[in-house]
């Protein structure tokens, strides 16, 4: 738990996807892509850095600041032809293979689909999020 908050159920990507083809925009939409982070037992600095101090991740401690997800969503929405964007993030004490995070992105063609995922998973992660792997 983290200021008493504990980890959440996982989302139905099914049902996303079945809620965002019945939106309206979805006629605009030609690709749906998801992202699910989930801890894992590497450290990040050993898949990031190359820095190996033989430590394996039991856990993670995971938090966000939801005003800072929801501006980034937004800022999301005004990239080229982009039509849905969903995000769920976790919180509390995680293990190792729990969901961290889902992003939902829809759009009208594959690079701009790619590059809104890019965009918002990285600004969530660097900017958004506090997380601290317990080893």
């Amino acid at each position: 738990m983290i200021n008493g908050k504990m980890k959440k159920l996982s989302p139905s990507i099914d049902e996303w996807l079945k809620e965002a083809k019945n939106n309206p925009a979805a006629l605009q939409e030609g690709m749906f892509l998801v992202h699910n982070g989930v801890v894992r037992q590497t450290p990040k600095a050993k898949v990031r850095q190359g820095i190996d101090d033989g430590s394996m991740v039991r856990g993670m401690e995971f938090d966000y600041d939801a005003a800072m997800v929801d501006a980034a969503i937004a800022e999301t929405y005004k990239m080229d032809g982009i039509f849905h964007v969903r995000v769920w993030l976790n919180q509390g004490k995680l293990e190792l293979g729990d969901d961290i995070m889902y992003v939902l992105i829809g759009g009208d063609i594959r690079p701009h689909v790619i590059d809104a995922l890019q965009f918002l998973v990285e600004k969530i992660k660097s900017e958004c999020v506090t997380e601290i792997e317990q080893k």
